[in-house]
């Protein structure tokens, strides 16, 4: 396993971070296996946890709490604030009152006094960044947070803002100007369909010195090679089925597909060994240098144990050129 430092920090974060939004009732709800999946990332190296107090309603959170305990310390456990976890008007957002109700809530359900990293899941616009700034600098200041960071998506989603290169620039500022702590990293969408955060939010990183923490490189199985054009998904199952037929009456589902078949056959007579479209597509997201970890969300073991051949993989000129060809620097086909 390949470890890097988490921005300016001196925290070493494994390059594959087990993301956990499929535990519980999104996904995986025998909790027994999620907690063997887990306990299988740990043993092979994986020490970077990720996941959200909205995840499952709690549930997730509650899972990794029980699945970590006496093994706490193996572990770099992150989590995420913003989303509504009740009906009150307290329940959400990024107000003092909001995060110090949620973050107490989450240390509660991870079973655990402290959190690695917190991070803002999306920026509040109906919250000053004075006030959400200041609350998580107490936090760190009380123990309660070692490090915060921010997330972002890839584009306005109904009432969800994105979070802009030039805010996080501005919270830096306002970090500096009161002596508070910075976000250390952020965690954007990244992968060979999705290149947008190659435009401005990763060449900002790499100037402020920020970690990326990417997420969905695997864009939900379509660069695990589980859509295929002309065909059902194999795993009928999959809470993902519903949305891909949804996207079959989407105009960008063509293009989105043709990438995939143009990577496909790509591989099927690339140099070297044979690879899979799902470590191939992984290790093009860790190449990146402004790329310091990559999320993987699996449901299953197998899909967990499937990952771990990306760390084997060396992308070449080649393969960087192929994939320029399909989706062009900054380009997304999403």
């Amino acid at each position: 396993m390949d470890y890097r430092k988490l921005g300016p920090t001196g925290i070493e974060v494994s390059s594959l971070c087990l993301g956990t939004m499929m535990f519980g009732a999104w996904g995986n709800t025998d909790h027994d296996d999620c907690a063997r999946i887990i306990h299988r990332a740990l043993e092979t190296g994986i020490n970077f946890i990720d996941t959200a107090n909205m995840y499952s309603d709690g549930e997730c959170e509650e899972i990794i709490g029980k699945a970590l305990s006496g093994r706490r310390d193996r572990a770099i456990l992150a989590t995420k604030v913003y989303f509504p976890m009740g009906d009150g008007p307290d329940d959400r957002g990024l107000s003092r009152v909001a995060i110090v109700k949620q973050v107490e809530a989450s240390l509660r359900r991870l079973g655990t006094d402290y959190i690695d990293l917190y991070q803002i899941h999306r920026p509040d616009p109906t919250v000053s960044w004075e006030e959400t700034l200041g609350a998580l600098d107490d936090l760190v200041r009380q123990g309660k947070v070692r490090q915060i960071g921010c997330s972002t998506n890839h584009h306005d989603v109904g009432d969800v803002p994105r979070l802009t290169a030039w805010q996080i620039v501005q919270t830096f500022r306002l970090s500096d100007a009161n002596g508070w702590n910075r976000f250390v990293s952020l965690q954007p969408p990244y992968s060979i369909l999705r290149r947008t955060m190659e435009r401005e939010h990763f060449p900002m990183t790499l100037d402020l010195g920020m970690a990326n923490i990417v997420w969905s490189p695997l864009e939900g199985g379509w660069l695990a090679g589980n859509y295929r054009y002309g065909s059902e998904p194999a795993d009928q199952n999959s809470p993902r089925y519903k949305r891909w037929i949804k996207d079959t009456h989407d105009p960008k589902f063509e293009r989105r597909s043709k990438v995939v078949e143009g990577l496909a056959e790509y591989l099927e007579h690339r140099e070297g060994r044979p690879v899979g479209m799902a470590e191939f597509s992984l290790a093009w997201v860790l190449s990146n240098p402004a790329v310091t970890s990559a999320i993987i969300g699996p449901r299953t073991m197998e899909q967990l144990e499937n990952c771990f051949g990306a760390l084997n993989v060396e992308i070449t000129e080649a393969d960087r050129a192929r994939v320029d060809e399909l989706v062009p620097p900054g380009e997304t086909a999403l």
